[in-house]
């Protein structure tokens, strides 16, 4: 039994729990935490990489490591921060690995989504499919930005963390989070501001 102290977050606390067994083992808690956590981990990883199809892969291989790793898990750091600093290491080894293929550059991206935003408009004026391929371009855009930034705006906008737990994930200050957001949404307004008609995109709750 766990002689920590109770974080007065039960959900945490439970965490910490299930990390405890699993570090002794215990399969089935192992699961527990996958059951927990996959939708969270499936999802960042996908908007990553800006693909669905590679996310279970991925996820399949955070869960791997983190079975193995259990044993180095201190429960003063918080479950979540943990298990997404893994996440951030196997997302970024695959994205520079991805990135040694040609690309285009951001502005070549931000012509073709937006020709394709103009045909779908013209050719289907429905509102719904719109949106769709307006949400589409969003997450073709934040999959384009450097890892950091990427990273940070998924972690902040998706996941709801604060700044300090991006901060321990990345590896980086608060300040530095801040400016690595700062710098994610100039280049969103950018690249979708032929969507949008003017220098607006996607902004994170500060």
């Amino acid at each position: 039994m766990s002689n920590l102290p109770s974080s007065q977050n039960p959900e945490a606390d439970l965490d910490v729990s299930l990390m405890e067994k699993v570090a002794r083992g215990d399969h089935e808690a192992f699961e527990k935490i996958v059951q927990r956590h996959r939708y969270a981990v499936v999802g960042t990883v996908a908007k990553m990489l800006g693909s669905h199809s590679e996310a279970e892969d991925i996820a399949q291989q955070v869960f791997l490591r983190l079975w193995k790793s259990a044993g180095r898990y201190q429960p003063t750091a918080k479950f979540t921060t943990f298990l997404f600093t893994i996440t951030r290491n196997l997302v970024f080894n695959e994205t520079r690995r991805k990135s040694r293929r040609s690309e285009q550059s951001l502005e070549e991206q931000a012509d073709e989504w937006h020709q394709q935003f103009r045909e779908k408009e013209h050719s289907q004026p429905d509102a719904r499919l719109l949106e769709l391929e307006l949400r589409d371009a969003v997450n073709r855009a934040i999959a384009s930005l450097p890892e950091k930034q990427r990273m940070a705006v998924v972690l902040r906008r998706h996941e709801k963390m604060s700044y300090e737990d991006i901060a321990a994930i990345l590896g980086i200050s608060v300040s530095a989070v801040k400016s690595q957001l700062f710098r994610a949404r100039t280049t969103l307004r950018e690249m979708l501001g032929k969507f949008l008609g003017a220098s607006s995109a996607p902004a994170e709750n500060d």
